[in-house]
Formats: structure tokens, sequence, C-alpha cells
């Protein structure tokens, strides 16, 4: 006994059509772009993952089109460019938001609270991961490491910082960002949508007052073990865990707007500071 293709669920349709190109204005505009981009690099295949960028800053992700401008550019094979657009999550291959939320549900973050806060955006929102609300404002989705480990649990949009969040404060975010409200990230430069944050990864400079004078990411708490490493020995702080009271009645430390220092960096006992409890092997070796 045979089984047709149907039977097996094998699509014998018609071959997709080529990708259509850009309209004649936009395709002159994006050629001066990719021009600018490709001198940057003695090889020209190099400039794939900033072309990449500047067409998803052209709709809001990496169309067919887009790749088969990328393509005709650099002199590849659509099939080169695409192996490339669909390795890096950076580039969408679909419609998405003008703010991509981000939660980190990694190790830490989730242990201090990320889960609660992506379960919350969730259901606040009415999507699931990687979903986008139905006025297209939010791309909610989870995410691996923001490698900002000292802040968590901590949320980024657009690539840009929210540390120390709750799900409380995560829901007034995404509120106020849909409602068109002004929203200012904990480090960092001032937001943009991402079709602008993607043109500014595509390395064009970002030309709003101020933003490159408030680009810097790293917050004192990151940058202790680099000073520790130069021989610099900051002084003693002690920042009382989240929700906790200071000893002795003293009023918890509440840092400055510069500081954004960590509210779960406490010290902790280790071996060194409880001699009772020391580090390593207890026994002589052999035993």
């Amino acid at each position: 006994m045979t089984t047709s293709s149907s039977q097996r669920g094998v699509g014998l349709g018609m071959p997709e059509l080529p990708a259509p190109d850009y309209p004649d204005d936009v395709r002159a505009r994006l050629e001066a772009d990719a021009r600018e981009v490709v001198a940057r690099y003695p090889d020209s295949r190099s400039a794939l993952l900033p072309l990449l960028h500047l067409v998803q800053s052209e709709e809001g992700h990496v169309t067919r089109t887009g790749m088969r401008f990328c393509a005709e550019v650099l002199g590849l094979t659509t099939a080169e460019v695409t192996a490339v657009a669909t390795f890096y999550t950076m580039y969408r291959r679909r419609p998405s938001g003008d703010y991509q939320v981000g939660v980190c549900t990694n190790t830490l973050c989730a242990v201090m609270g990320g889960d609660a806060i992506f379960e919350e955006l969730q259901e606040h929102l009415g999507v699931g991961n990687g979903e986008t609300t139905d006025d297209g404002r939010i791309t909610l989705e989870h995410i691996e490491c923001n490698a900002a480990c000292d802040y968590a649990p901590v949320v980024m949009v657009n690539w840009e910082f929210f540390d120390n969040q709750t799900p409380a404060s995560a829901r007034r975010m995404v509120d106020d960002l849909r409602a068109g409200r002004p929203v200012t990230p904990t480090r960092g430069a001032p937001l943009c949508t991402f079709k602008e944050t993607a043109r500014i990864l595509a390395g064009f400079p970002d030309e709003r007052e101020g933003a490159v004078e408030a680009g810097g990411s790293a917050g004192p708490a990151s940058l202790v073990g680099l000073k520790l490493a130069k021989g610099e020995h900051p002084a003693a702080r002690v920042v009382h865990p989240r929700g906790a009271a200071a000893p002795h009645g003293e009023p918890p430390h509440e840092p400055s707007p510069t500081e954004h220092l960590s509210s779960h960096d406490a010290p902790q006992d280790t071996s060194a500071s409880d001699p009772a409890n020391p580090a390593g092997p207890t026994a002589e070796e052999g035993e």
C-alpha cells in the first residue's frame, strides 16, 4: 500500500518567489548608507552584521527583501545572509514592537524575581514569549543573560538597562511605554524606538542631544572588581538587603540617583569572615 504526498504531510506547492525589491527611493537611501558601512571594512563581507541592522532599522525586522539587499550589496548568496540573520537573536524575523522588553530569566535574575516579572508581564500585556501587543508598542521576550547580575533582576528595553526590577515596577514601565510617557533607563542612553536602536547598532551616530554623553552603562557595583584589580580599595559600604531594616535602628542607606547600587549586595559570611567555617578540604591529602 502506498501513501500520497498529501497523506504524508509533504507540500508540493510552487517554490517561493524571489523577494520583492525596495521602492526606488528607499533603495537609493539604503545603498548610500550601505556604501558608508562597507567602506569601514577591508573585506566587504565583514559588513554583513551592521547591514542587517541597517535593513532592520527600515522595517523593524529583517525581511526577505532586506536579506536580498544585503546579498546583492556584498556579493553573497541569500542563503549565506539567511544563515547569519537566523543565527543571531538580535535580528527579528517577523514584525515586532516599538519597544523590545526583555526579561532576564537566567539563574540569578530568576532567583531574585525575574520569573515572577516575566509571568506578571505576560498576564498584564496579554502576550506570550516573543509576541507583540495589539497596539504594536511592546514585544515581550525572556532572554538568557543581560550581563548585569549585580543588579538582578534586570529588564532591558531596546538594550537599555532597567535594574533591580519588581513585578510592580516592570508593569508601570510597560504601561508608560504604551501611553507614550517618558521612561528613563537606570543606566545608559535615553530610550529610542527599536528602529532607531537598529540604526545606531548599524554604526550611525545617535544624534539626539545628550544621548552620547549618557551612553556609559557600567554602574558602581559592576566596577568594584576592576578597581580592586587595579589595587584601589574603595571605602566599605553596606547596602542592606531589599526590605530589611538597618541594625540598631539606623536608617537604611538610600543611594543617590548616580549610585544605582544593587539592593542585595550586603556582605555575606565567608571563610575569611568566619574562621570557624574555613573553605577548602579539612582532611590531609591521602586520608
